[in-house]
């Protein structure tokens, strides 16, 4: 009998999975590779569809490798969810009332790396 677990994950829990293996890598990885370091038992076709997906999202690079591609993430973990904020701000009009609310919603220690931040700390 076939595990069909890993079929019926979510696709942002697939590209997310992806993007992990990718991120551990360090180098660009073809989706065969992509595959193995999944060890979920993926069809090859289902990791370059995948990897397809973020690509035409702009979350991976690739380039050439023999008849295929390697793919690379374009960003680190924390870049990818700032791209992921900004994104969610994007879709709605009213910016300062979305921020507003962004910020009173954050705890106390997030509310002092904000400050922090704002006043000219930035990474």
């Amino acid at each position: 009998m076939t595990d069909t677990r890993d079929e019926r994950r979510s696709a942002g829990e697939l590209e997310a999975a992806v993007m992990a293996v990718l991120w551990t890598a360090g180098t660009p990885l073809t989706p065969g590779r992509v595959q193995i370091g999944l060890g979920a038992g993926l069809a090859r076709t289902t990791v370059t569809t995948i990897l397809t997906r973020l690509h035409e999202k702009g979350v991976v690079s690739r380039e050439r490798q023999g008849r295929g591609y390697a793919y690379r993430p374009v960003q680190d973990a924390p870049g990818l969810t700032a791209r992921r904020m900004h994104t969610e701000l994007d879709r709605d009009a009213d910016r300062e009332t979305v921020l507003a609310r962004f910020v009173a919603q954050l705890n106390a220690g997030d509310e002092q790396i904000l400050r922090r931040l704002l006043e000219g700390d930035c990474r």
